[in-house]
């Protein structure tokens, strides 16, 4: 994608439907169920199928002319930050637009859609595209109300071989997690605080790997460059459109998406000077004298194991950009 960066190792610092309402006529009179209460699909597959159309007619259009406000409705959370930094940044740098577009194309989708009660709803779009074909695209819808639109939310592109079996009833229906389930290694709500504390003194929560030990490795051999002092803060990401999201494994564990947000601040020596790229220009704020502050936004899926079976939580995919850049 033009306005998302795939992390692809230590290389590189990073990178729910309307309302059921069913009335029922008996002998006793009326009786209303409402989907706010009771557990039902959080959409239909035709509903989920309109869903990404719709989304995808808006991409295309804002990655054609690198503009924000074109895709804005269609998108929220981590994914939405991230495409919004995107735009802007190489709509400055290109201000007539994408001169190397190519409409992306989605095929071979099939839809996880968890039975749940209440707000948010989502649902999971596990698709193949016309670029990075050898990955699956694992896209999460989510809906805040029976008002709303279905809004892409997170977006991460996972090898075929590691995707994990999901939990389905008999009626095909995935199986939600609740962001404190206690019989995972981790609790969904606490995926972000153990990550950004895994990356700040390292631990046992998460298995290694290039988004883990990898990246860790990196930030802490970068963390002083010749003539340049670099420090990160990061910090977890779990309220409104950016809280983690999950599906039951058929194994007992659950598929898991989360976000963070991530700070790198670069401090260069006396009389020297940060070196500003061209997307982290394009979004500057203040001067670069001696120091830049970049604001990245992450989105990651892992598998999340049961807890008895006394596995780590094994990353899957991670996707990050820049979304902010302040000098001093």
């Amino acid at each position: 994608m033009s306005n998302v960066s795939r992390v692809r190792g230590p290389r590189r610092p990073v990178m729910a439907s309307a309302a059921v309402t069913v009335l029922a006529l008996g002998a006793s009179g009326c009786v209303t169920v409402h989907g706010e209460r009771e557990v039902v699909p959080a959409a239909t597959r035709s509903e989920a199928a309109r869903a990404l159309k719709d989304f995808l007619a808006a991409y295309n259009k804002a990655d054609k002319t690198f503009d924000p406000a074109a895709d804005a409705a269609r998108i929220t959370g981590p994914l939405g930050a991230i495409n919004q930094g995107g735009l802007k940044s190489r709509g400055v740098q290109h201000p007539d637009g994408n001169p190397n577009h190519v409409p992306l194309e989605l095929t071979d989708v099939s839809y996880a859609i968890p039975k749940k009660a209440s707000w948010p709803r989502y649902f999971v779009a596990d698709t193949r595209a016309n670029r990075r074909s050898d990955l699956r695209w694992l896209w999460v819808f989510t809906k805040g109300g029976p008002d709303e639109l279905w809004r892409a939310t997170y977006l991460n592109l996972v090898s075929p071989r590691k995707l994990p079996d999901l939990k389905k009833d008999k009626d095909g229906f995935a199986e939600p997690v609740d962001v404190a389930a206690k019989d995972l290694a981790l609790a969904p709500s606490a995926l972000g605080k153990e990550y950004t504390s895994y990356l700040k003194s390292g631990g046992d929560a998460f298995a290694p790997g290039d988004h883990t030990s990898g990246w860790k490795a990196y930030r802490d051999r970068n963390s002083r460059r010749a003539g340049l002092a670099v420090q990160y803060l990061d910090e977890p990401q779990n309220g409104g459109a950016f809280a983690p999201l999950g599906l039951r494994t058929e194994d007992g564990g659950a598929m898991v998406f989360f976000s963070t947000h991530h700070y790198e601040k670069q401090t260069a020596f006396k009389g020297l000077t940060p070196k500003v790229g061209a997307d982290a220009k394009a979004l500057l704020k203040g001067e670069v004298r001696q120091s830049l502050l970049l604001d990245r936004v992450s989105n990651q899926v892992v598998v999340d194991p049961k807890k008895s079976d006394g596995a780590k939580v094994a990353f899957l995919g991670r996707i990050q950009g820049l979304t902010g850049a302040k000098g001093a």
